[in-house]
């Protein structure tokens, strides 16, 4: 990924909140033109004068430079958001309010309430999402899509008419003590955790894991735990979760970029102070009576983070949890590990029969670590033609160069075994 594409992914979502709050959330677009034309920019800038030191400030002065021509161009034309009108109309007061808006404090206000302004009643909560991840997270159209298992056209739909129910709203939420808080927050929550897990083992076309996504995440969720309000049990057990699996990052691709499965990774080059970062959060959420699905991922990422080796991990817990999970959250996703655990403990073939099992197993058909499943389990049986035509079933579904590796690999694998045969 170039420096570009890493700097649309972190600063793009806090240049649209800020000035959504400038413009008023019925300028929506016109916040998303002027980003636009902030990257645009800098790359014609950059390509001369190269990246400068501080490439976020360069953004965020570019975009309150692009955002202040606009105004004056458009003042008759153009509403602002109520808050702002008066001193935006003002000559005397435009430029102090504009760079009062790009204040770091300020900016990281109006992410938050930004987030929880796309989590609309109108809306249902998986479009809720959606418009956090396009918006405020960078995500492509086709990025929302993988994260759903649906289809471009439908995530395509699904964006465009949250940004509609969005710009007709009569302004950014309020997060100060509102009264939907909390029913807005489990959106919010939710759209993180698939920010996250699209940076750890994601469906992006350069690398099966990004570190920028990931990281990106976690700092949106240290937002959440920095509010009285949203620093709730589930919103600790998320950043937990987080924490677990972002130490393992060091250990999942080798030095050439490969994925390294988790039984073969160098469980030294993990991350100890997220572990115990993660540890003390998984502490943190242990009050009350809530029992969220973060809550049980963050024990299944802490049971696989903190075992010795993979063979030393209580798999037999782990299929408890997943139990749990699914009692909380049915996903095919979730029921493809748990059939992975329950081979760890009775073998490949009540592992096959676990996956033929799934639920909307039509889900993950274009999901490539299905099929390596089948194969790898038919690898286990002693049954290579079997394997191989699931290997390459996969092969041809991988994102990336380092998945097709990966396969390619476990193809190679069931030659040898037919020759060792």
């Amino acid at each position: 990924m170039d420096a570009s594409d890493h700097l649309y992914r972190r600063e793009a979502g806090r240049m649209v909140a800020t000035l959504t709050r400038i413009f008023g959330v019925h300028n929506i677009a016109l916040a998303e033109d002027v980003v636009h034309d902030a990257f645009c920019r800098a790359l014609e800038v950059w390509k001369f004068r190269g990246i400068p030191e501080n490439p976020s400030a360069w953004l965020m002065a570019s975009a309150k430079n692009r955002a202040l021509d606009v105004m004056r161009r458009e003042r008759t034309a153009l509403r602002y958001a109520p808050e702002l009108g008066r001193l935006l109309e003002s000559e005397w007061t435009l430029r102090p309010t504009l760079d009062e808006a790009f204040e770091p404090h300020a900016i990281k206000d109006d992410q938050l309430r930004m987030m929880f302004s796309c989590c609309n009643p109108r809306l249902t909560e998986n479009a809720q999402i959606a418009l956090i991840l396009q918006l405020l997270c960078g995500f492509s159209v086709r990025e929302v899509a993988a994260a759903y298992l649906i289809g471009y056209a439908a995530a395509e739909k699904r964006i465009g008419r949250a940004k509609k129910v969005l710009a007709a709203s009569e302004g950014l939420f309020e997060i100060a003590g509102a009264a939907d808080f909390t029913a807005r927050l489990a959106a919010v929550q939710r759209a993180l955790y698939l920010l996250f897990n699209e940076g750890y083992h994601g469906s992006s076309s350069e690398s099966p894991v990004r570190t920028d996504l990931c990281r990106e995440a976690m700092r949106l969720a240290s937002l959440l735990l920095a509010h009285p309000l949203a620093a709730t049990p589930a919103t600790r057990a998320l950043y937990a979760l987080m924490c677990f699996n972002a130490a393992r990052l060091t250990g999942r691709v080798d030095a050439l970029g490969d994925l390294i499965p988790l039984a073969d990774q160098d469980r030294s080059l993990w991350d100890r102070r997220l572990i115990d970062e993660g540890e003390r959060y998984i502490n943190l959420a242990a009050t009350g009576a809530e029992v969220s699905e973060y809550h049980i991922e963050a024990a299944l990422a802490a049971m696989h983070t903190c075992a010795p080796s993979a063979a030393e991990t209580n798999w037999a817990e782990i299929v408890e949890l997943y139990d749990a999970l699914l009692r909380l959250r049915s996903s095919p996703v979730v029921e493809l590990n748990r059939a992975i655990a329950i081979a760890q403990i009775d073998g490949p073939e009540r592992g096959l029969a676990e996956l033929r099992a799934i639920s909307d197993s039509e889900k993950l058909a274009s999901y490539p670590f299905y099929a390596a499943a089948l194969g790898d389990f038919e690898l286990r049986c002693g049954r290579g033609e079997y394997a191989r035509e699931h290997f390459q079933s996969a092969l041809s579904l991988a994102r990336n160069p380092m998945e097709r590796r990966f396969l390619e690999r476990r193809l190679a694998a069931c030659s040898a075994a037919a020759e060792a045969g």
